[in-house]
């Protein structure tokens, strides 16, 4: 990777495959980095974190992400995570439902859209 590279910033609920996908990225040497904006009150804290030049949404549903986790976690929680991603998802070039879908199936999707 190359200091001019674009960044590829993505964002999601807890358990929606960030930290998977960003490291998938980085492997084949993209420009990737997971904004933690799930748990920002700052509306935009994805951008003033990396002003990233593409970002990425992945999206799960509160069941999933129990799955996922294997943490007990409350719909309360989930939802506010989802709210704080609210503008996130507005400004996204890119929105992926991972529910269904396997950590490659999200990377290949990523990587056709780049």
């Amino acid at each position: 990777m190359t200091p001019d590279e674009p960044i590829i910033g993505v964002v999601g609920p807890c358990a929606s495959g960030k930290s998977t996908l960003v490291a998938d990225l980085k492997y084949r040497n993209i420009n990737a980095r997971h904004i933690a904006q799930e748990h920002s009150y700052v509306k935009d804290m994805w951008k003033q974190i990396s002003n990233p030049d593409l970002l990425i949404y992945l999206d799960v549903s509160f069941e999933v992400s129990m799955t996922r986790t294997g943490t007990i976690w409350t719909r309360v929680i989930f939802d506010k995570q989802v709210a704080r991603l609210e503008h996130a998802r507005e400004h996204a070039d890119i929105y992926i439902q991972t529910d269904i879908l396997t950590p490659e199936q999200v990377l290949n999707q990523v990587l056709e859209f780049l």
